[in-house]
């Protein structure tokens, strides 16, 4: 990368994480604190943890259609302020409908897929790549590292004073943009790297992407889902202090993080991806079963969750890596919003239905809930074929044929698809 880009990429994936931390920081600690709220129920506080999944999904790729006629920029403030917003409202309410209405709009200021744009309007097609992987080690620095700082700030300031740092967190990304990242001198508007709507219904009659899809809705469905359940029982079935949760995530995270890079590895230099997908799938399974029947101690809660989230931390690298590979030729902008879309919908479903089986049926509820789907996903994982592996190259191509605008060839799939630059 060039000074620029790498400026603009360091600026963007600071925005995107301090964003993503202020969503994540409550998710170690609301099963704790939320009952203290008024009318706090098991079901709302689920709804709670997972609406801001629901405005995700359904806003983000109108906040992409908008920004390509208002302006990238224009439309991070838009959603930044909105984001704000709901955090204050959250952190003022004392009712749970406060928090969830709170909630929703944080997540109603949904800016992922303008940030991914602008990205792609101040970066090489060469380079997009690494931009992209630079967000993604950023969003996953921020989930690590709000597991530790929600049950911190949580014990000093209570859920308020999370809320309220989320709101000074979206002013200072606001600061970000105005002073570190560079104007666009142009925006992509079709192509690789964005949706577009004549490739949805390809995208979407595609088996192999669906899966994939499917893949990102249940990690996604799990993870919210066992922050319904886990914060309770490592603090009052196992007696962990609230105050004591931080250590305890952080050797969790940093562990399993560095477990999982080898298998990362070895599945992409030999081409083992399935293989590798596969067990990650079924390592989700003991481990939710193992935290269901067998953490009887803090030791065993540990070695849980230490595979929960090896094998989490590895399908959350993997999986768009994957897309990636299967999308057709000029389809990967629209592979990756269908993908998004079943993430935050599946962020979504894992809090509502998590918190109504959490007050039906209890514990048991809502592990039974991440057992069985995923013991579907591992269904579909096992009998999806290999992942094919194909030379991609991109051709920068202006409207009069000359290298400059943006466009995809693949090996194995024909189709050459002209992006432009207005």
């Amino acid at each position: 990368m060039n000074d620029t880009e790498r400026r603009a990429v360091a600026a963007l994936a600071s925005v995107y994480s301090t964003r993503m931390l202020g969503l994540f920081m409550v998710l170690p600690v609301f099963a704790l604190l939320g009952p203290d709220l008024t009318g706090a129920t098991p079901a709302l506080i689920g709804l709670a943890i997972g609406i801001y999944g629901l405005t995700q999904a359904c806003l983000q790729v109108p906040f992409g259609l908008l920004s390509d006629r208002l302006g990238r920029k224009r439309l991070i403030y838009i959603g930044l302020v909105i984001f704000a917003a709901g955090s204050v409202l959250a952190a003022a309410s004392d009712h749970i409908y406060g928090v969830i209405a709170g909630r929703a709009l944080q997540g109603a200021g949904a800016i992922a897929s303008v940030l991914m744009a602008l990205i792609s309007d101040l970066t090489r097609a060469e380079e997009r790549t690494k931009a992209m992987a630079t967000i993604g080690i950023s969003i996953g620095l921020s989930f690590s590292l709000s597991l530790i700082l929600g049950p911190l700030l949580g014990e000093i300031a209570g859920l308020a004073g999370i809320f309220y740092l989320t709101a000074v967190l979206a002013l200072v990304a606001m600061v970000i943009v105005w002073r570190l990242v560079p104007n666009p001198s142009a925006m992509i508007t079709q192509g690789e790297h964005l949706p577009a709507r004549s490739m949805v219904g390809k995208v979407l009659a595609d088996p192999r992407l669906l899966r994939l899809d499917f893949g990102i809705f249940a990690l996604h469905l799990v993870l919210t889902a066992l922050f319904i359940q886990v914060p309770v029982l490592l603090s009052e079935t196992l007696a962990l202090a609230i105050d004591s949760l931080w250590w305890f995530y952080l050797t969790v995270m940093v562990t399993s993080f560095f477990a999982m890079v080898p298998f990362i590895i070895f599945g992409e230099k030999k081409q083992q991806m399935k293989i590798v997908l596969c067990g990650a799938v079924g390592l989700l399974v003991l481990a939710s079963a193992g935290l269901w029947q067998w953490a009887t101690s803090l030791t065993a809660a540990w070695f849980a969750l230490f595979f929960f989230f090896m094998a989490f931390n590895l399908l959350e690298a993997s999986l768009p890596s994957l897309i990636s590979k299967e999308a057709p030729a000029g389809a990967k902008g629209t592979a990756m919003g269908v993908y998004s879309t079943a993430q935050f919908f599946g962020a979504f479903l894992g809090g509502a239905a998590g918190g109504v089986l959490s007050g039906w049926a209890g514990a048991d509820g809502v592990y039974t809930l991440m057992v069985l789907v995923l013991l579907v996903w591992l269904l579909l994982a096992v009998t999806m074929p290999s992942p094919s592996y194909r030379d991609r190259f991109v051709i920068e191509l202006n409207e009069n044929g000359a290298d400059e605008g943006s466009s995809a060839v693949d090996n194995e799939r024909t189709g050459v698809n002209h992006g432009t630059r207005c």
